[in-house]
Protein backbone atom coordinates (compact mmCIF):
# COMPACT_ATOMS: atom_id res chain seq x y z
CA UNK A 1 0.00 0.00 0.00
CA UNK A 2 2.72 2.62 0.74
CA UNK A 3 4.30 1.99 -2.52
CA UNK A 4 1.33 2.92 -4.22
CA UNK A 5 0.26 5.90 -2.25
CA UNK A 6 4.24 6.79 -3.13
CA UNK A 7 3.99 6.56 -6.69
CA UNK A 8 0.41 8.65 -6.52
CA UNK A 9 2.36 11.47 -4.94
CA UNK A 10 4.85 11.66 -7.37
CA UNK A 11 2.41 11.73 -9.60
CA UNK A 12 0.59 14.80 -8.28
CA UNK A 13 4.43 16.52 -7.53
CA UNK A 14 4.66 16.09 -11.35
CA UNK A 15 1.53 17.81 -12.07
CA UNK A 16 1.85 20.41 -9.64
CA UNK A 17 5.39 21.41 -10.98
CA UNK A 18 4.04 21.06 -14.46
CA UNK A 19 1.14 23.55 -13.48
CA UNK A 20 3.62 26.21 -12.02
CA UNK A 21 5.61 26.40 -14.84
CA UNK A 22 2.66 27.23 -17.00
CA UNK A 23 1.93 30.47 -14.48
CA UNK A 24 5.41 31.41 -15.17
CA UNK A 25 4.32 31.47 -18.54
CA UNK A 26 0.86 32.77 -18.30
CA UNK A 27 3.40 35.73 -16.37
CA UNK A 28 5.46 36.50 -19.02
CA UNK A 29 2.59 36.58 -21.75
CA UNK A 30 1.42 40.10 -21.57
CA UNK A 31 0.62 41.78 -25.35
CA UNK A 32 -1.95 40.11 -27.93
CA UNK A 33 -1.42 39.78 -31.86
CA UNK A 34 -3.17 42.20 -33.56
CA UNK A 35 -5.08 40.31 -36.02
CA UNK A 36 -6.80 42.43 -37.77
CA UNK A 37 -3.66 44.44 -39.03
CA UNK A 38 -1.25 41.90 -40.16
CA UNK A 39 0.79 42.54 -43.73
CA UNK A 40 -1.02 38.87 -44.48
CA UNK A 41 -3.63 36.72 -42.40
CA UNK A 42 -3.17 33.19 -42.50
CA UNK A 43 -6.74 30.92 -42.05
CA UNK A 44 -5.97 27.19 -41.66
CA UNK A 45 -8.68 25.03 -42.51
CA UNK A 46 -8.59 21.53 -40.04
CA UNK A 47 -11.50 19.45 -41.36
CA UNK A 48 -10.93 16.83 -37.96
CA UNK A 49 -13.39 13.33 -37.87
CA UNK A 50 -16.60 12.05 -38.93
CA UNK A 51 -19.07 15.15 -40.99
CA UNK A 52 -15.79 17.48 -39.80
CA UNK A 53 -14.51 17.58 -42.90
CA UNK A 54 -17.42 18.41 -44.77
CA UNK A 55 -19.27 20.89 -42.70
CA UNK A 56 -15.49 22.28 -42.03
CA UNK A 57 -14.83 22.76 -46.09
CA UNK A 58 -18.60 24.41 -46.57
CA UNK A 59 -17.71 26.93 -44.24
CA UNK A 60 -14.33 27.61 -45.48
CA UNK A 61 -16.23 28.10 -49.05
CA UNK A 62 -18.08 30.41 -47.56
CA UNK A 63 -15.55 32.47 -46.12
CA UNK A 64 -13.24 32.58 -49.38
CA UNK A 65 -16.63 33.82 -51.11
CA UNK A 66 -16.71 36.18 -48.74
CA UNK A 67 -12.79 36.95 -48.47
CA UNK A 68 -11.99 36.93 -52.26
CA UNK A 69 -10.67 40.27 -52.57
CA UNK A 70 -8.03 39.76 -50.12
CA UNK A 71 -7.27 36.65 -50.88
CA UNK A 72 -6.76 37.71 -54.69
CA UNK A 73 -4.31 40.93 -53.09
CA UNK A 74 -2.27 38.63 -51.24
CA UNK A 75 -3.81 39.83 -47.86
CA UNK A 76 -5.90 36.52 -46.89
CA UNK A 77 -4.32 32.98 -46.92
CA UNK A 78 -6.42 29.86 -46.71
CA UNK A 79 -4.37 26.73 -45.67
CA UNK A 80 -5.53 23.33 -45.86
CA UNK A 81 -4.32 21.25 -43.48
CA UNK A 82 -4.64 17.35 -42.49
CA UNK A 83 -3.67 15.00 -40.46
CA UNK A 84 -6.04 15.56 -37.77
CA UNK A 85 -8.03 12.21 -38.31
CA UNK A 86 -8.76 10.00 -35.49
CA UNK A 87 -6.34 7.26 -37.52
CA UNK A 88 -3.65 9.55 -38.02
CA UNK A 89 -3.67 10.05 -33.94
CA UNK A 90 -3.89 6.93 -33.00
CA UNK A 91 -1.37 5.65 -35.03
CA UNK A 92 1.24 8.31 -33.88
CA UNK A 93 -0.51 7.98 -30.30
CA UNK A 94 -0.66 11.65 -29.85
CA UNK A 95 -3.73 13.92 -29.47
CA UNK A 96 -2.10 16.45 -32.15
CA UNK A 97 0.54 14.74 -34.42
CA UNK A 98 3.92 16.81 -34.29
CA UNK A 99 3.69 18.11 -38.06
CA UNK A 100 -0.10 18.75 -37.87
CA UNK A 101 0.83 20.87 -34.70
CA UNK A 102 3.62 22.92 -36.49
CA UNK A 103 1.28 23.86 -39.64
CA UNK A 104 -0.82 24.68 -36.86
CA UNK A 105 1.25 27.35 -35.48
CA UNK A 106 2.25 28.93 -38.85
CA UNK A 107 -1.43 30.08 -38.95
CA UNK A 108 -2.71 32.91 -36.98
CA UNK A 109 -6.45 31.58 -37.06
CA UNK A 110 -8.08 28.66 -37.72
CA UNK A 111 -11.32 26.88 -38.82
CA UNK A 112 -11.36 23.48 -36.89
CA UNK A 113 -14.01 20.48 -37.65
CA UNK A 114 -14.91 18.26 -34.65
CA UNK A 115 -12.68 15.89 -33.38
CA UNK A 116 -12.88 12.62 -31.83
CA UNK A 117 -12.42 11.50 -28.83
CA UNK A 118 -11.71 8.19 -27.94
CA UNK A 119 -13.45 6.17 -24.92
CA UNK A 120 -13.59 3.32 -22.57
CA UNK A 121 -14.82 0.73 -25.06
CA UNK A 122 -13.54 2.54 -28.29
CA UNK A 123 -11.27 0.59 -30.61
CA UNK A 124 -8.75 3.33 -30.17
CA UNK A 125 -6.12 4.17 -27.77
CA UNK A 126 -6.88 6.17 -24.56
CA UNK A 127 -5.42 9.67 -26.46
CA UNK A 128 -5.70 12.81 -25.34
CA UNK A 129 -8.96 15.07 -26.69
CA UNK A 130 -7.67 16.95 -29.54
CA UNK A 131 -9.79 19.85 -28.72
CA UNK A 132 -8.26 20.16 -25.21
CA UNK A 133 -4.23 19.77 -26.49
CA UNK A 134 -5.27 22.46 -28.97
CA UNK A 135 -5.98 24.74 -26.84
CA UNK A 136 -3.47 23.77 -23.99
CA UNK A 137 -0.54 23.77 -26.86
CA UNK A 138 -2.10 27.34 -28.23
CA UNK A 139 -3.70 28.70 -24.89
CA UNK A 140 -6.65 29.35 -26.31
CA UNK A 141 -8.04 30.64 -22.76
CA UNK A 142 -11.57 31.93 -23.74
CA UNK A 143 -14.01 29.63 -24.92
CA UNK A 144 -17.04 32.50 -26.53
CA UNK A 145 -20.19 30.53 -26.94
CA UNK A 146 -22.93 33.01 -28.06
CA UNK A 147 -26.70 31.81 -27.91
CA UNK A 148 -29.72 34.32 -29.71
CA UNK A 149 -33.39 33.60 -30.05
CA UNK A 150 -34.72 37.16 -29.68
CA UNK A 151 -38.59 36.29 -30.06
CA UNK A 152 -38.11 34.71 -26.82
CA UNK A 153 -35.89 37.23 -25.69
CA UNK A 154 -32.38 35.40 -24.69
CA UNK A 155 -29.46 37.24 -25.88
CA UNK A 156 -26.81 35.03 -24.12
CA UNK A 157 -23.12 34.90 -24.42
CA UNK A 158 -20.51 32.19 -22.29
CA UNK A 159 -16.99 32.89 -21.73
CA UNK A 160 -15.66 29.51 -20.83
CA UNK A 161 -12.33 28.99 -19.12
CA UNK A 162 -10.78 26.76 -21.43
CA UNK A 163 -7.54 25.66 -20.27
CA UNK A 164 -8.25 25.30 -16.70
CA UNK A 165 -10.73 23.24 -14.20
CA UNK A 166 -11.19 19.52 -14.67
CA UNK A 167 -10.25 19.85 -18.60
CA UNK A 168 -6.72 20.72 -18.20
CA UNK A 169 -5.84 17.59 -16.56
CA UNK A 170 -8.17 15.28 -17.36
CA UNK A 171 -5.97 12.71 -18.35
CA UNK A 172 -3.51 12.93 -15.67
CA UNK A 173 -5.42 11.01 -12.97
CA UNK A 174 -3.81 8.74 -11.09
CA UNK A 175 -5.35 5.09 -10.12
CA UNK A 176 -3.96 4.55 -7.07
CA UNK A 177 -4.91 1.21 -6.31
CA UNK A 178 -7.74 -1.04 -7.81
CA UNK A 179 -10.18 0.30 -5.96
CA UNK A 180 -9.18 4.16 -5.69
CA UNK A 181 -9.27 6.50 -8.83
CA UNK A 182 -8.18 10.27 -8.71
CA UNK A 183 -8.28 12.97 -11.17
CA UNK A 184 -7.11 16.40 -10.56
CA UNK A 185 -8.30 20.32 -11.39
CA UNK A 186 -7.01 23.23 -11.06
CA UNK A 187 -7.55 27.30 -10.88
CA UNK A 188 -5.29 29.61 -11.27
CA UNK A 189 -5.22 33.67 -10.37
CA UNK A 190 -3.77 34.39 -14.25
CA UNK A 191 -5.91 31.79 -15.54
CA UNK A 192 -9.18 33.28 -14.27
CA UNK A 193 -8.16 36.87 -14.19
CA UNK A 194 -7.66 36.71 -17.87
CA UNK A 195 -10.98 34.94 -18.66
CA UNK A 196 -13.02 37.24 -16.28
CA UNK A 197 -11.60 40.38 -17.53
CA UNK A 198 -12.58 39.32 -21.76
CA UNK A 199 -15.86 39.17 -20.34
CA UNK A 200 -16.40 42.60 -18.63
CA UNK A 201 -14.73 43.73 -21.06
CA UNK A 202 -16.66 42.31 -23.95
CA UNK A 203 -19.69 43.10 -21.87
CA UNK A 204 -18.77 47.09 -21.06
CA UNK A 205 -18.17 46.70 -25.35
CA UNK A 206 -21.79 45.45 -26.31
CA UNK A 207 -23.43 47.19 -23.77
CA UNK A 208 -24.31 44.14 -21.55
CA UNK A 209 -25.79 44.84 -18.37
CA UNK A 210 -25.28 42.02 -16.54
CA UNK A 211 -22.32 39.26 -15.77
CA UNK A 212 -23.35 36.05 -13.75
CA UNK A 213 -20.21 34.15 -12.72
CA UNK A 214 -21.21 30.47 -11.90
CA UNK A 215 -19.66 28.16 -9.67
CA UNK A 216 -19.88 25.40 -7.27
CA UNK A 217 -18.10 27.11 -4.67
CA UNK A 218 -20.38 26.16 -1.86
CA UNK A 219 -19.06 22.24 -2.58
CA UNK A 220 -15.93 22.97 -4.33
CA UNK A 221 -14.69 25.62 -2.05
CA UNK A 222 -11.13 25.77 -2.94
CA UNK A 223 -10.92 25.74 -6.54
CA UNK A 224 -14.16 26.89 -7.55
CA UNK A 225 -14.18 29.32 -4.74
CA UNK A 226 -10.72 31.00 -5.84
CA UNK A 227 -12.63 31.02 -9.28
CA UNK A 228 -15.61 33.31 -7.85
CA UNK A 229 -13.49 35.65 -5.69
CA UNK A 230 -11.36 36.52 -8.13
CA UNK A 231 -14.03 37.28 -10.69
CA UNK A 232 -15.97 39.09 -8.24
CA UNK A 233 -12.25 41.40 -7.73
CA UNK A 234 -12.28 41.83 -11.67
CA UNK A 235 -15.92 42.97 -12.03
CA UNK A 236 -15.65 45.94 -9.11
CA UNK A 237 -13.08 47.50 -11.92
CA UNK A 238 -16.41 47.57 -14.17
CA UNK A 239 -18.89 49.40 -11.81
CA UNK A 240 -21.75 50.08 -14.21
CA UNK A 241 -22.12 46.37 -15.05
CA UNK A 242 -23.85 44.12 -12.59
CA UNK A 243 -22.29 41.04 -11.40
CA UNK A 244 -24.32 38.30 -9.91
CA UNK A 245 -23.26 34.70 -9.09
CA UNK A 246 -25.44 31.61 -9.17
CA UNK A 247 -24.43 27.68 -8.15
CA UNK A 248 -23.94 25.77 -11.89
CA UNK A 249 -27.26 23.30 -10.61
CA UNK A 250 -29.46 26.31 -10.07
CA UNK A 251 -28.52 27.97 -13.15
CA UNK A 252 -29.54 24.78 -15.48
CA UNK A 253 -32.79 25.36 -13.61
CA UNK A 254 -33.63 28.56 -14.72
CA UNK A 255 -32.45 29.05 -18.31
CA UNK A 256 -35.80 27.28 -18.69
CA UNK A 257 -37.17 29.70 -16.72
CA UNK A 258 -38.86 32.20 -19.12
CA UNK A 259 -39.39 34.52 -16.08
CA UNK A 260 -35.58 34.79 -14.97
CA UNK A 261 -33.78 33.37 -18.36
CA UNK A 262 -34.12 36.98 -20.09
CA UNK A 263 -32.02 38.40 -17.14
CA UNK A 264 -28.58 36.44 -18.24
CA UNK A 265 -26.12 38.33 -20.43
CA UNK A 266 -22.96 37.64 -20.42
CA UNK A 267 -21.62 34.53 -18.04
CA UNK A 268 -18.24 33.74 -16.95
CA UNK A 269 -17.59 29.85 -16.05
CA UNK A 270 -14.97 27.21 -15.21
CA UNK A 271 -14.57 24.60 -17.76
CA UNK A 272 -16.37 21.58 -17.17
CA UNK A 273 -19.71 23.82 -16.14
CA UNK A 274 -19.23 25.89 -19.62
CA UNK A 275 -19.17 22.68 -21.70
CA UNK A 276 -22.06 21.15 -19.85
CA UNK A 277 -24.62 24.28 -20.04
CA UNK A 278 -23.53 25.91 -23.39
CA UNK A 279 -25.40 22.24 -24.27
CA UNK A 280 -28.38 23.37 -22.89
CA UNK A 281 -28.33 26.89 -24.27
CA UNK A 282 -28.10 25.63 -27.92
CA UNK A 283 -31.28 24.03 -27.61
CA UNK A 284 -33.04 26.96 -27.01
CA UNK A 285 -31.72 28.36 -30.66
CA UNK A 286 -32.48 25.10 -32.53
CA UNK A 287 -29.92 22.36 -30.88
CA UNK A 288 -25.94 22.00 -31.05
CA UNK A 289 -25.26 21.83 -34.75
CA UNK A 290 -26.81 24.83 -35.02
CA UNK A 291 -24.32 26.93 -32.59
CA UNK A 292 -20.34 27.98 -33.35
CA UNK A 293 -17.60 29.08 -30.40
CA UNK A 294 -14.20 30.96 -30.69
CA UNK A 295 -11.45 29.80 -28.85
CA UNK A 296 -9.28 32.90 -28.32
CA UNK A 297 -5.66 33.05 -27.10
CA UNK A 298 -2.98 35.85 -26.92
CA UNK A 299 -1.56 34.57 -30.25
CA UNK A 300 -3.92 32.34 -32.05
CA UNK A 301 -7.35 31.39 -32.98
CA UNK A 302 -9.72 28.79 -33.60
CA UNK A 303 -12.93 28.43 -34.56
CA UNK A 304 -15.23 25.49 -34.24
CA UNK A 305 -18.70 23.72 -33.58
CA UNK A 306 -19.85 23.13 -30.09
CA UNK A 307 -20.82 19.42 -31.27
CA UNK A 308 -18.52 16.47 -32.44
CA UNK A 309 -18.18 14.38 -35.16
CA UNK A 310 -21.19 12.64 -35.38
CA UNK A 311 -19.60 8.98 -36.08
CA UNK A 312 -23.17 7.58 -36.58
CA UNK A 313 -24.36 9.88 -39.46
CA UNK A 314 -21.23 8.82 -41.17
CA UNK A 315 -21.70 4.83 -40.68
CA UNK A 316 -25.28 4.97 -41.97
CA UNK A 317 -23.83 7.17 -44.88
CA UNK A 318 -25.58 10.55 -43.93
CA UNK A 319 -22.85 12.43 -44.06
CA UNK A 320 -23.83 14.86 -46.85
CA UNK A 321 -26.59 15.78 -45.23
CA UNK A 322 -24.70 16.97 -42.45
CA UNK A 323 -25.96 20.12 -40.97
CA UNK A 324 -23.20 23.12 -41.56
CA UNK A 325 -24.67 25.85 -39.87
CA UNK A 326 -22.77 25.34 -36.73
CA UNK A 327 -19.45 25.68 -38.81
CA UNK A 328 -21.14 28.91 -40.53
CA UNK A 329 -21.89 30.37 -36.98
CA UNK A 330 -18.19 29.22 -36.09
CA UNK A 331 -17.37 31.34 -39.43
CA UNK A 332 -19.42 34.73 -38.03
CA UNK A 333 -17.14 34.66 -35.48
CA UNK A 334 -13.41 34.34 -37.09
CA UNK A 335 -14.65 37.39 -39.41
CA UNK A 336 -15.44 39.32 -36.20
CA UNK A 337 -12.23 38.48 -34.82
CA UNK A 338 -9.75 39.75 -37.42
CA UNK A 339 -11.72 43.16 -38.03
CA UNK A 340 -14.12 41.84 -41.14
CA UNK A 341 -17.23 43.02 -39.04
CA UNK A 342 -18.96 43.98 -41.95
CA UNK A 343 -18.43 40.65 -43.59
CA UNK A 344 -19.56 39.41 -40.16
CA UNK A 345 -22.71 40.77 -39.94
CA UNK A 346 -23.32 39.92 -43.25
CA UNK A 347 -23.21 36.55 -42.75
CA UNK A 348 -24.87 36.56 -39.57
CA UNK A 349 -28.17 38.10 -41.60
CA UNK A 350 -28.19 35.70 -44.20
CA UNK A 351 -27.64 32.96 -41.53
CA UNK A 352 -30.49 34.27 -40.11
CA UNK A 353 -32.96 34.86 -43.14
CA UNK A 354 -31.62 31.19 -44.34
CA UNK A 355 -32.44 29.42 -41.27
CA UNK A 356 -35.51 30.96 -39.79
CA UNK A 357 -37.08 33.41 -41.76
CA UNK A 358 -37.07 31.97 -46.10
CA UNK A 359 -36.00 28.27 -45.03
CA UNK A 360 -35.56 27.60 -48.95
CA UNK A 361 -33.49 24.74 -47.78
CA UNK A 362 -33.67 22.52 -44.49
CA UNK A 363 -31.42 20.67 -43.18
CA UNK A 364 -32.55 17.35 -41.08
CA UNK A 365 -29.88 15.27 -41.42
CA UNK A 366 -31.13 13.24 -43.89
CA UNK A 367 -32.40 12.85 -47.57
CA UNK A 368 -35.60 14.20 -46.74
CA UNK A 369 -33.56 17.72 -46.44
CA UNK A 370 -31.02 19.40 -48.12
CA UNK A 371 -27.33 18.18 -48.14
CA UNK A 372 -24.49 20.17 -46.66
CA UNK A 373 -22.86 22.07 -49.59
CA UNK A 374 -26.98 22.86 -50.91
CA UNK A 375 -27.17 24.57 -48.03
CA UNK A 376 -23.95 26.66 -48.32
CA UNK A 377 -24.76 27.84 -51.78
CA UNK A 378 -28.18 28.84 -50.37
CA UNK A 379 -26.37 31.23 -47.99
CA UNK A 380 -23.65 32.71 -50.81
CA UNK A 381 -26.85 33.05 -52.67
CA UNK A 382 -28.19 34.94 -50.04
CA UNK A 383 -25.38 37.40 -49.48
CA UNK A 384 -25.06 38.09 -53.29
CA UNK A 385 -28.86 39.03 -53.23
CA UNK A 386 -28.54 41.15 -49.77
CA UNK A 387 -25.43 42.87 -51.69
CA UNK A 388 -27.54 43.86 -54.93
Amino acid sequence: MEDKITAALTKFEQVMRAQLERVERMKADKEFTDFEHLDKLIIGVCGGDGIGPIITNEAARVLEYLLKDEVEAGKVEFRTIDGLTIEHRAEVGKAIPDDVLAELKKCHVILKGPTTTPRAGDPWPNIESANVAMRKELDLFANVRPVKVPEKGIDWTFFRENTEGAYTLGSCGVNVTDDLAVDFTVTTTQGTERIARLAYDYARKNKKERVSIITKANVVKTTDGKFLRLCQEIGKEYPEIITDDWYIDITTAKLIDEKRRTDFKVFILPNLYGDIITDEAAEFQGGVGTAGSANLGKHYAMFEAIHGSAPRMMNEGRGQYADPCSMLRAAVMLLSHIGRQEKADLLEKALDKCMYEEKKYVITGRDTGATCSQFGEYVMQTIEAMQN
